[in-house]
């Protein structure tokens, strides 16, 4: 049966993400106050962008975007007028971690189904960039395995990954229970697992890896694996921790000085991730973003290859000088399933009118969300009701101008009181106006037992 029509669905705080990938010059003296720094920024503020990394001293890097409507790869270039789409599966509704060294392309994909369900679809794959090249995507992972997080070492002669093997995924969705794995790039059948339980791994030269995951003491925290300087990747090795107790730390991106990693922190008392810089030798961190940005979330950092220069990516900021600064009503998301439509709706509980123009929905799950409706293309929105809460919304099938909605708190005891409301209003008009807000008739159809 050919499936026709078309979803419209909510993604938690996706609309509100905005975010560009940006960086700034480290000093050679790491007690230079930050604040003399200037960020700058690499991408262009279309859509979200983020997972870069930089493929020279340069600052060009590569990247993940959803400019198209799925995570695609781009390169950008300082001064570059737009990015530059690097060749991947276009059917892959998922790509990741992209990774540029020695003219070759490497990122997660996921685009080949697996033989089951609940099984992870991510698997790493490569393709070469020269001109000669054929473009052949090329699959590192092997079939029935799964693999995430790639790092390549310096020289590029060695591939680690965080990895479920070919082991099922067990559910958990805060710690991830990868592996770390790690293969020669010229024979990636040859696979060693390091360690167990632990995630994003980065390179330090061609002997160091740096991961991070949550230690016993129940933080998170970044763990060391040093190789022999002539390994043969045959059994595993026991990882040292490297941040202390105390705060959390994440996704490590290590300098090839072999004495310092940036890492993604957060610490007690503090709302917000940073970007800080840990001396290996000297234990001391060196805080970076909290200087510079103090209110808005940093991740996932990355380093130049001669360290000079600190990539991360965060939120643009609602004055940000160009690039999207209004959020669409909907937005469009590339479909599985031809003939069926995908929109990204900002608001929750979307619910179509008989005959599929208008969209009701609650716009947030905070109180005082209210009800509105929107037109099917996007164009406009309306309001409803304001300043009361309400919460998936149901409209008539056989009534153009009638929503049913539940009026109460969307999450609370069981003694709180929610009911059930019938809405109607006048639609006749509204449409051809500038209105933005409805008069409705409310009637409520429950009682209250408590």
């Amino acid at each position: 049966m050919e499936l026709k029509g078309t979803i419209v669905f909510t993604t938690l705080g996706r609309p509100h993400y905005g975010f560009d990938i940006f960086s700034l010059e480290i000093p050679s003296n790491l007690n230079t106050p930050f604040p003399d720094c200037q960020e700058r920024r690499l991408t262009d503020g279309i859509s979200v962008n983020f997972n870069a990394q930089f493929l020279d001293n340069d600052q060009t890097i590569v990247y993940v975007s959803e400019r198209t409507g799925s995570p695609q790869i781009y390169l950008t270039r300082p001064g570059a007028a737009k990015p530059v789409q690097l060749p991947s599966p276009p059917e892959s509704l998922f790509h990741d971690r992209p990774i540029i060294k020695n003219q070759t392309l490497y990122f997660i994909s996921a685009h080949e189904p697996p033989d089951k369900p609940f099984k992870s679809w991510s698997a790493l794959y490569s393709t070469g960039l020269r001109l000669d090249d054929d473009k052949k995507i090329v699959r590192l992972t092997p079939y029935g395995s799964v693999d995430y997080s790639p790092a390549i070492s310096r020289s590029g002669k060695f591939i680690a990954v965080a990895s479920y093997g070919s082991g099922p995924w067990g559910g958990e969705f805060h710690d991830l229970h990868t592996d770390i794995i790690v293969f020669p790039e010229s024979d990636p059948t040859n696979r060693t697992v390091l360690c167990r339980h632990g995630g994003w791994p980065t390179w330090s030269g061609d002997s160091t890896i740096y991961f991070h995951r949550q230690a016993d003491d129940g933080w998170w925290s970044i763990f060391r694996i040093d190789l022999p300087k002539d390994f043969e990747l045959t059994g595993s090795i026991s990882p040292r921790r490297v941040t202390p107790a105390g705060l959390h730390s994440f996704t490590p991106a290590a300098l090839h000085d072999g004495q310092r990693i940036a890492v993604a922190t957060r610490r007690r008392g503090n709302n917000f991730r940073h970007i800080e810089i840990f001396d290996v030798l000297s234990q001391k961190f060196h805080p970076i973003t909290e200087l510079l940005n103090p209110n808005f979330h940093h991740y996932n950092p990355f380093v130049s290859p001669e360290f000079g220069f600190l990539g991360y990516h965060r939120f643009r900021g609602e004055s940000s000088a160009s690039g999207d600064s209004i959020i669409p009503h909907l937005g469009y998301v590339t479909s599985p399933i031809k003939g069926l439509r995908m929109f990204r709706l900002n608001g929750c509980f979307p619910s179509f009118s008989p005959n599929g123009d208008l969209i009701a929905f609650n716009q947030d799950f905070d109180s005082n969300s209210g009800l509105k409706i929107v037109k099917s293309d996007g164009s406009k929105r309306w309001s409803l009701i304001k300043e009361r809460t309400s919460f998936y919304s149901c409209w008539s099938p056989t009534e153009r101008n009638v929503i049913f909605t539940s009026l109460g708190p969307i999450f609370d005891s069981v003694k709180a009181s929610v009911q059930i409301a019938r809405i109607s209003f006048e639609s006749a008009n509204f449409l051809e106006d500038d209105r933005e807000d409805v008069p409705v008739d409310i009637k409520v159809l429950t009682r209250r037992y408590w």
